[in-house]
């Protein structure tokens, strides 16, 4: 991502997102920048924006109220140019969890998923009308081939996957970008007290990546990057062994 002459504005949605606060603090960019920190708790949202050494401000943002996501993006768009927004709103629920209580099925999906299409739809077009701007969306190593330990989460993940593949499609030749995050289990508050599958990260690795990512041209940055080889292997495991090896 070139940086212009003029102030940048990032938005990242989750602003609580330790992945999402890991890529803003490896940017680099200049001080004058204007952080945006977009979600639902106000108290967390100001402790993530304390060690930013930017110019910080959060608004309220629930990535499961669909309806006023269209007008959230207005607005923001209306004060002026977004040069880059984070999507990296989500959650995770065990599966046992889920199983009893699909309420809370329902919230993960929409937050995982839903709210990152009506959300990043709206996105899109506004950063298609101003000619530029970047996309990040966070996916996972789960969208590849959900477990059966996990399996909703990683379909919410498989379809959030699809979904950013094909907004970039959309959106190629408009100047605006889409880059597509797929980090591994990353060892982190989301993740606190679940075993670590191989291949572990951690916030401020995946973060580094993104950073590094978004100064070149690549549309898909994996972390660590021996995972898109071995996303490779896990689709060609016959499914009758899958259902053995996958916990």
């Amino acid at each position: 991502m070139k940086e212009p002459d003029r102030a940048l504005r990032i938005l990242l949605l989750g602003g609580s997102s330790e992945i999402g606060l890991a890529i803003l603090a490896a940017l680099g960019a200049p001080a004058k920048t204007e952080i945006i920190l977009a979600g639902r708790d106000e108290v967390r949202l100001a402790e993530a924006a304390q060690p930013l050494p930017y110019q910080v401000r959060t608004v309220r943002y629930d990535a499961r109220d669909f309806d006023r996501h269209q007008a959230f993006v207005d607005d923001l768009f209306a004060e002026g140019r977004l040069d880059l927004v984070i999507s990296a709103a989500g959650i995770l629920v065990p599966q046992r969890e889920l199983e009893h209580d699909v309420g809370r099925a329902a919230d993960m999906i929409g937050a995982n998923f839903t709210g990152h299409v009506t959300t990043l739809l709206a996105v899109a077009s506004a950063m298609r009308a101003q000619r530029g701007g970047t996309i990040v969306v966070l996916s996972s190593v789960a969208a590849i081939r959900p477990r059966k330990a996990n399996f909703t989460y990683g379909a919410t993940k498989a379809g959030l996957d699809a979904f950013a593949r094909g907004l970039a499609d959309s959106l190629h030749g408009t100047g605006v970008r889409v880059l597509l995050v797929r980090p591994g289990f990353v060892t982190g508050r989301m993740t606190e007290g679940m075993p670590p599958a191989p291949l572990p990260t951690t916030p401020a690795a995946v973060g580094e990546a993104t950073a590094a990512a978004l100064r070149g041209t690549r549309s898909t940055v994996w972390v660590p990057r021996s995972l898109a080889g071995l996303s490779i292997a896990l689709r060609l495991i016959p499914r009758p062994a899958w259902r053995r090896v996958s916990r």
